[in-house]
């Protein structure tokens, strides 16, 4: 069927965080979830399972992880075992299990900033120690600094968490990259807790690799986290699934789910995964295309409209980081410009660290007239600051 992305939908009064977090006049394009409308099989298999009208303790069925093993077979060429595969309620809430289970108070973590900002927050309130290993910015390409990661670790350094692809400036590492930095991994003994949750929006030309699938030894070092919350647009199901190949790390974490009692999860997060990934290529390939030509829209937009801000071509993911240190202001500067002025809100570019300042990001994932909406919205408020900093 041809799904229709241009379609607008209401979600004003929806218990929807990203459009009720800011007044009715400001236009949110800022939280990691898009606009479009979930694909109609996952619809149906939740409108199903609720007409049955009991809700009773869930128990996942084969064909849960049967969906998982085909899915990741098919869309990366990776060969996962059912033992492997461990359920958790939710990539971040799951990246917090495995800081407390192999990690002790005190250890070192290392991150990759710019990055998703709960990285910082999940390690610094859990008691660990935050070790930075900045990204390398050249003409608004960003590369991984190996030579630094290697001189940042020492023997409290435990585990590196990699986001891949990358939140915010949209990489997707080469497998060239990833056995890289992998190969330091190894030499020094640190566990990746891979964030793998954007690896099915890849964009034109690009492919994403899973770390874990590059070699028996990486995989042995590596969990690897996926969910069909961003791909599909279902975050509010709070289902995802962690990939352990390694038995013993397997059992720990399994351990500390049992402990928490977080392994049952949503009945209707469950009915969700099975079906998007049994039935959701279709959409995913139609929406992939759009949001193409929406990145390719934003681009075109910004370069012969509104110079002054930069825009890093993605790899991956449906945000887009904007340098907008032309503009010449403040970080507190840059969030009146885009909230106060443009009445468009996006996410601060200092939350991904101390790199992040200057930066702002956008979430692109919209129809189109939104798009374009937001992007005349900030074509007038920097149009306007230009003409204050002129007379001024």
């Amino acid at each position: 069927m041809k799904y229709d992305f241009d379609r607008v939908i209401d979600r004003r009064d929806t218990e929807s965080i990203k459009w009720q977090a800011y007044p009715r006049d400001v236009l949110p394009m800022w939280v990691a979830d898009t606009d479009f409308e979930s694909p109609q099989p996952v619809i149906d298999a939740i409108l199903k399972r609720a007409q049955h009208g009991i809700f009773g303790y869930p128990e996942r069925p084969a064909s849960y992880s049967e969906a998982i093993i085909d899915w990741m077979r098919a869309r990366h060429g990776w060969d996962i075992k059912r033992e492997w595969i461990v359920n958790n309620p939710g990539v971040v809430a799951g990246l917090i299990l495995a800081i407390n289970t192999f990690t002790q108070p005190g250890d070192k973590i290392i991150i990759q900033p710019p990055v998703y900002h709960p990285f910082f927050h999940i390690v610094k309130n859990n008691g660990r120690q935050i070790v930075e290993n900045p990204l390398r910015e050249e003409n608004g390409y960003y590369r991984m600094d190996l030579a630094d990661l290697e001189k940042q670790i020492d023997s409290r350094t435990k585990a590196l968490i990699l986001c891949s692809p990358h939140n915010p400036v949209g990489r997707v590492w080469t497998k060239d990259e990833l056995t890289a930095l992998g190969e330091i991994c190894l030499r020094r003994n640190v566990l990746i807790f891979s964030d793998e949750i954007h690896s099915d929006l890849i964009l034109r030309g690009n492919r994403h690799t899973p770390l874990a699938m590059i070699s028996p030894e990486l995989a042995d070092l590596t969990l690897t986290f996926i969910a069909p919350s961003k791909t599909f647009n279902i975050p509010g199901m709070f289902t995802s699934a962690l990939i352990i190949p390694n038995p013993k790390l397997n059992a720990q974490f399994c351990l500390t789910l049992e402990n928490m009692a977080q392994g049952h999860g949503n009945i209707f997060g469950m009915i969700a995964l099975e079906a998007a990934y049994r039935h959701g290529a279709e959409w995913l390939a139609q929406m992939l295309e759009y949001l193409q030509d929406n990145i390719d829209f934003t681009i075109r937009f910004f370069n012969e409209r509104i110079p002054q801000i930069k825009v890093a071509c993605p790899e991956g993911t449906y945000l887009l980081w904007l340098d907008c240190r032309a503009l010449g202001l403040d970080q507190q500067g840059l969030r009146d410009l885009f909230l106060k002025k443009s009445k468009v809100a996006l996410n601060d570019g200092s939350i991904f660290g101390v790199q992040g300042e200057g930066f702002m990001r956008m979430n692109i994932g919209c129809p189109r007239s939104v798009l374009q909406e937001g992007l005349e919205r900030i074509e007038r408020a920097v149009n306007g600051q230009l003409s204050a900093d002129t007379c001024t």
